[in-house]
């Protein structure tokens, strides 16, 4: 199986003031997660706004972060939509620009039944030699993917690995006792990126890495050395973080969090609005207590 690390980042896409996609601005903040130690980025998944993107504007996101950090990190495409073709030939894209893997959501909105979303992916693992994250987040989809569906997806030759989004730690534990050990089961959740790892994770794909990835990566390794203490007390630290950057709809609050620290990020895209004064307020408040602003 293929082994992208432990730290990946949900990247942010960037966006200019007239709403077009800032490249440059994404060559940019691919450069500064990787410098900073992430193990991976991922490209337009729910962070990036994924939903409010063409079909080449993701391309050209992925060719832009292969370009920029190729070989020093590993890209990862989101390709996953709500319609089987349409990720078929997204997938298909995303490897021709040399991508390192593909993330495909469990379909949003047409709420498939468990033997659907075997068959969903199924033929789009088919279609790609790319090694396959499988990424189950309910609480947007309104789809749960069960532990017997993802064991079942998992003897697939190149799918390596799930984002685990539920929350629901019996879950994850059950995803670790039906999946062989090399298959990698990522928290989707910041919070929850210590429970999983006890769990016999391998790490998180997280919103937080974006503002704090070198102390995400220090956590992870204190995890993986045994310093179990240490790893509690930086899960501990960050904690009011990564309950603020989800205190409105991601990537709401992450992006006006990167906007304060002058990093790339730029206005969201309709549907989604620039964050509340209150919201704002709480994300100001754990910057400053981690001594960020």
């Amino acid at each position: 199986m293929a082994d992208f690390g432990a730290l990946l980042v949900a990247m942010v896409t960037p966006m200019n003031k007239d709403m077009s996609v800032d490249i440059a601005g994404a060559r940019e903040l691919a450069r500064r997660l990787v410098d900073d130690g992430c193990d991976g980025l991922v490209v337009s998944g729910s962070t990036g706004e994924s939903s409010a993107l063409t079909d080449s504007e993701k391309v050209a996101l992925f060719e832009a972060v292969v370009e920029e950090v190729g070989g020093k990190a590993a890209v990862i495409a989101g390709t996953g939509t709500y319609c089987t073709a349409q990720s078929i030939e997204l997938t298909r894209s995303a490897e021709r620009v040399g991508v390192d893997g593909i993330m495909l959501v469990t379909p949003y909105y047409n709420k498939p039944p468990q033997r659907a979303l075997v068959e969903h992916f199924s033929s789009i693992a088919a279609s790609t030699s790319l090694p396959v994250i499988l990424y189950n987040v309910p609480s947007r989809t309104a789809c749960n993917m069960a532990p017997e569906t993802v064991a079942e997806l998992s003897r697939i030759k190149n799918i390596a690995g799930i984002k685990e989004a539920s929350g629901d730690m019996t879950q994850v534990s059950w995803i670790r006792a039906m999946t062989s050990s090399d298959f990698a089961i990522y928290s989707g959740n910041d919070a929850d990126t210590l429970p999983v790892l006890a769990l016999g994770g391998r790490g998180v794909i997280s919103v937080a890495g974006n503002l704090v990835s070198r102390t995400m990566k220090a956590m992870i390794e204190s995890f993986e050395a045994g310093n179990t203490p240490k790893a509690r007390d930086l899960h501990l630290k960050l904690l009011p973080l990564f309950e603020a950057l989800f205190v409105e709809s991601n990537p709401i609050p992450v992006k006006y969090a990167m906007s304060l620290l002058g990093m790339p990020a730029g206005p969201l895209r309709l549907p989604l609005v620039e964050i509340s004064d209150a919201a704002a307020k709480e994300v100001r408040d754990a910057l400053s207590g981690l001594g960020l602003i």
